[in-house]
């Protein structure tokens, strides 16, 4: 047996008997990619993060390194790890060249200038800088180069300039980049560079070429005087530039086995080799970014294409994700591998899977629609649970755009709320129940598939509330056997009824689904002939239920046997169709069911002080990307220019991202019942004291304020009133207030209770918005204020990111 021969060999021995070996980086990444669910995979990470910290404080220097390498890869995956800030000074200050990798790379990215630990780096980096070790050196510029603060860099910038001048290239090529780094953080430090700068062009290594020329252009972007000075070497610049085109491939420039790299195309790279695909892969960023010519175009998605192929999981998610960034530019191009993305459907991988996903429904068109939804269809019956809410999704939208016919439309729909079930959106019901209503000639067809689907099972509950709105609605279709479409079924009245008040009484059954049963037994007291008295006995029970709700309904449905039979079968006739109408310019579209009808309306000169169109629709300016719904006030007659405001939808007229038209929000948001306008019942509940105000703008003496309460009837809507105060000595006349949201949220913007604030805070106005959030995320709001003041033009924008929690859990 061989005797221990040191202290610290005693200490490695004791703490291994004392702690397991801590998993290693590579099973941890496939561990996680096991996780099915984000809440499964949040549960590992803690887990391990548990493990790492017990590790730290036992001060175990064995596996440091290895803690480490795991928590950079937790903190690219978006969770917290700054707690390893302190381990990856330690690592630093290691005499190992693979602890000081690890460090120095946890260095750059769980630290910046804000922290104050990176002043204890200063003198580990110096030392690094002169060490006789030309990798750690590299290390050491690298990490200066990349988070170094103004402070560091005046007091390690001599070291920087002297490896300038090395005879190393591979340490000239990174002090060069470093150089670029000080030069921003320090410009007065500029001079210091420059013999250096110009001793580097004359270099045959095409990596310090390239970093010299990076170098070079700094110094001239930041200063005149260089700019004039490095003027008369343009024709050495270009003379370099020439014999790189005219010399072709150099093998003494070799990259990991590829010969000059930078000098690569796209026919004859090595693909055997992770590298080569690396090289390709930036061949297909420069072809996209330069705006190619389309033969190129279509030779980088084929290069795309190729890279799905592969067996390597990063390689195939870098393809998707590329495709899916230029399918909007080249989509038949793209189309030509549409069966391999679908393919990827099936990928093991959750963030394949998703991109997959994404790129299949950008694919999806008039001629591929039936295959395509096939496949997505299958899909949806067989992914994880987080995938189908955004999977039923994609099917609504490109069903409505690029339904073939109604029957397939409705079949589809069908099939995605009985696939799906409770995971599909709050919208889809009110959206499918107006594809239902304006389809005239598919009501038999579609109530009598409706009863079929729902028999005996009701677990599946947005199914259930279309199928009891549709029982209640064409009932008496159902029981008279007309459909053309398929084989009629034989239903009696009390079948019909026998399965409403199964729903009623079923466990499964949420408040909102008894609510559509209720009321869908009421409708059908005027279509049914020969169970009223059945109906009213149903509907007296429910008047003492103790679902408020439910209970309240029944008493109404109650008063109008009782008191208003009269009108009961004028309230309760059949619905109309619903119209989607959509305003573009001068025209009108008025839209049902994916068919469109112009009609040219009469064009008006906007009132005067009213913004024009393309004036308001400058809100789009501060959207920062094409993921935001804007609302853009409108001024009724009655108010003032500043006032009102129009309800755009969750794709609006904007059509950002040409993205089919959705239903109104109005319609979206209504509740699904039909007597709510007899209700007595508040529309908000009084919460406000459980959710704090805050203030979301306080500038130049206009502040102001959101306050919020919750819908009592859709708990997915927020209502927020906005308070503007001004604290100047002079008024601020026609305020406007505008208002932009994420797409998944949908936002109404009321009329303002005046356009004029009063000065020295004497007075406030007050404007409603109201936020429906059916996905219960977190809350953001990009808002511009315009108002005239001191008689000047006034305008900012501004960024609300800090709504609490309860205003949108």
């Amino acid at each position: 047996m061989k005797p221990l021969g040191t202290v610290q060999d005693l200490q490695i021995s004791f703490s291994s008997q004392r702690m397991p070996a801590p998993i290693r980086l590579r099973e941890l990444i496939r561990t996680i990619r096991t996780a099915r669910t984000q809440a499964e995979e949040r549960e590992m990470i803690q887990k391990e993060c548990a493990a790492i910290r017990s590790s730290f404080r036992e001060e175990d220097n064995t596996y440091r390194c290895r803690n480490v390498a795991k928590l950079l890869y937790m903190h690219m995956l978006g969770y917290p790890a700054h707690f390893g800030q302190l381990e990856c000074l330690k690592l630093i200050a290691s005499q190992k060249f693979t602890d000081k990798r690890i460090g120095y790379l946890g260095a750059m990215l769980l630290l910046d200038e804000r922290q104050d630990v990176h002043l204890l780096m200063t003198n580990c980096i110096k030392n690094d800088l002169n060490h006789s070790t030309q990798y750690v050196q590299g290390l050491a510029l690298c990490t200066l180069g990349c988070m170094g603060s103004s402070e560091m860099c005046r007091d390690l910038a001599g070291e920087v300039e002297k490896l300038l001048k090395t005879s190393n290239s591979y340490l000239r090529k990174k002090a060069a980049l470093c150089a670029v780094h000080v030069i921003r953080k320090v410009p007065e430090l500029m001079e210091m560079f420059l013999p250096a700068t110009k001793n580097l062009l004359n270099e045959k290594n095409h990596g310090v070429l390239h970093t010299s020329v990076v170098l070079l252009t700094e110094m001239c972007e930041r200063s005149p005087d260089m700019l004039a000075h490095f003027r008369k070497l343009v024709p050495q610049l270009v003379r370099i530039l020439k014999n790189l085109i005219m010399s072709g491939y150099s093998p003494e420039h070799d990259v990991s086995g590829i010969s000059d790299p930078f000098l690569q195309v796209a026919t004859n790279t090595e693909t055997s080799k992770n590298v080569g695909n690396a090289i390709l892969y930036e061949t297909v960023l420069t072809i996209m970014d330069i705006k190619s010519e389309s033969g190129l175009r279509v030779l980088a998605i084929n290069i795309l294409g190729r890279f799905l192929l592969n067996n390597d999981k990063n390689i195939r998610y870098v393809a998707l994700t590329s495709l899916l960034k230029t399918v909007q530019t080249d989509h038949n191009a793209v189309q030509r591998h549409r069966s391999t993305i679908v393919d990827c459907l099936k990928d093991l991988d959750v963030s394949i899977k998703r991109r997959a996903m994404e790129l299949s429904f950008a694919l999806v068109n008039g001629n591929n629609v039936r295959g395509m939804m096939k496949e997505l269809l299958y899909f949806l019956d067989s992914c994880e649970p987080e995938f189908k809410a955004d999977c039923a999704s994609g099917i609504f939208l490109a069903a409505e755009k690029y339904a073939p016919s109604k029957r397939w439309h409705i079949d589809t729909i069908m099939r995605v709320l009985t696939t799906a079930g409770s995971y599909v959106r709050d919208d889809a019901v009110p959206n499918l129940i107006q594809l239902i209503t304006n389809s005239v000639e598919m009501h038999a067809y579609t109530v009598q598939r409706l009863y079929k689907a729902i028999l005996g099972d009701y677990s599946q509950q947005p199914l259930v509330q279309v199928a009891s709105w549709c029982i209640g609605e064409y009932g008496d279709l159902l029981v008279s056997g007309q459909c053309e479409e398929e084989e009629p079924i034989q239903v009696t009245e009390d079948e019909v009824l026998d399965i409403l008040e199964s729903v009623l009484i079923s466990n499964m059954s949420a408040s909102v689904t008894r609510g559509y049963a209720l009321t869908a037994i009421m409708k059908l007291s005027t279509r049914f002939t020969c169970t009223v008295n059945r109906i009213k006995k149903v509907v007296s029970i429910y008047g003492s239920s103790i679902d408020v709700e439910l209970q309240q309904r029944a008493v109404e449905y109650n008063a109008l046997f009782k008191k208003y039979d009269h009108m009961r079968p004028a309230l309760l006739e059949r619905m109309p169709v619903m119209e989607k109408i959509i305003t573009n310019g001068p025209t009108e579209i008025v839209q049902t069911n994916g068919e469109t009808e112009p009609a040219v309306l009469e064009t008006k000169p906007p009132p005067s002080g009213l913004q024009p169109a393309s004036q308001a629709n400058d809100l789009l300016d501060l959207l920062g990307g094409t993921d935001i719904t804007p609302v853009i006030p409108t001024a009724p007659t009655s108010k003032p220019a500043s006032a009102g405001g129009e309800l755009l939808d969750l794709l609006g007229d904007l059509n950002l991202t040409g993205s089919p038209v959705s239903a109104p929000a109005s319609q979206i948001a209504q509740s699904p019942f039909l007597l709510d306008g007899l209700l007595s019942q508040p529309l908000f509940n009084d919460i406000a004291a459980g959710i704090p105000s805050i203030t979301a703008y306080n500038k130049n003496g206009l502040k102001i304020d959101f306050t919020f309460e919750r819908s009592n009837t859709n708990p997915s809507i927020t209502v927020i009133t906005i308070q503007a105060s001004n604290s100047t000595e002079l008024d601020m006349t026609d305020f406007v207030f505008q208002a932009a949201v994420p797409k998944t949220f949908q936002l109404q913007l009321l009329s303002p209770s005046s356009s004029v604030i009063p000065a020295f805070n004497s007075g406030t106005i007050t404007q409603v918005i109201k936020v429906l959030n059916p996905q219960k995320q977190q809350l953001r709001m990009r808002i511009k204020l315009t108002y005239n003041h001191k008689g000047s033009a006034m305008q900012d924008l501004a960024e609300v990111n800090n709504f609490p929690p309860q205003s949108w859990q």
